[in-house]
């Protein structure tokens, strides 16, 4: 990446920092996956319980890998032989990973879900809950970042699923009502009751959709 534009992330993502700490939550900055994955793993104390919804950003910094081969109890729902009893462990966890659909410049992170346990399991349950988000994802406002959740991560999932919703064939939002859609669900975080409860790790990659 350019010198110039990395070092604007860098500004920029310090900016958010000051707009999370503004909400009682937790900031860090990591200028690549390298050092992303090991702020997360300096949060996880050994033995911690951790599970996660489909968090790409967490697979492609090497954090999922980590937590398999380390002493921790991660729990795989797609390994699990009963996968909605494994994710309802998420909500008793020590550890939750998750990602944002996208985030404000100010701090505040939107989600969309389909079945709802991501959300859940953001907004209640696990002790600690930490998300890895590229710094693609920060737009200016709460109005970008739903129109970014709907109109490039929504579109880009329900492809990757092969789902039968419009955006498939669009790349857009459509706003539909069909059995596949995976906007069931927002979840708009712009505050943090507990404090120490939720971490966000900026990482001045591409990361995710």
């Amino acid at each position: 990446m350019n010198e110039n534009i990395t070092k604007r992330y860098e500004l920029l993502a310090q900016k958010v920092i000051k707009g999370l700490e503004s909400r009682n939550m937790t900031g860090y900055y990591a200028s690549d996956s390298k050092s992303a994955k090991e702020i997360a793993l300096s949060l996880i104390p050994e033995g911690s319980t951790i599970t996660m919804g489909g968090c790409m950003s967490a697979v492609e910094i090497g954090l999922k890998d980590a937590l398999e081969e380390g002493p921790y109890h991660f729990i795989d729902r797609y390994k699990a032989e009963d996968m909605r009893e494994a994710m309802l462990q998420a909500y008793d966890a020590d550890v939750y990973l998750a990602s944002a659909n996208a985030m404000t410049e100010d701090g505040i992170l939107v989600n969309i879900d389909g079945n709802a346990n991501r959300v859940s399991a953001i907004a209640w349950g696990p002790k600690k809950v930490i998300f890895i988000v590229g710094i693609n994802k920060i737009c200016d406002d709460v109005d970008g970042a739903m129109k970014r959740a709907r109109n490039v991560a929504a579109p880009i999932n329900s492809q990757r699923f092969g789902l039968n919703t419009p955006c498939t064939k669009t790349g857009a939002c459509m706003n539909c009502k069909t059995p596949d859609t995976i906007c069931c669900q927002f979840l708009i975080t712009r505050y943090s009751k507990q404090p120490g409860r939720v971490h966000v790790i900026l990482v001045n990659e591409m990361l995710g959709f």
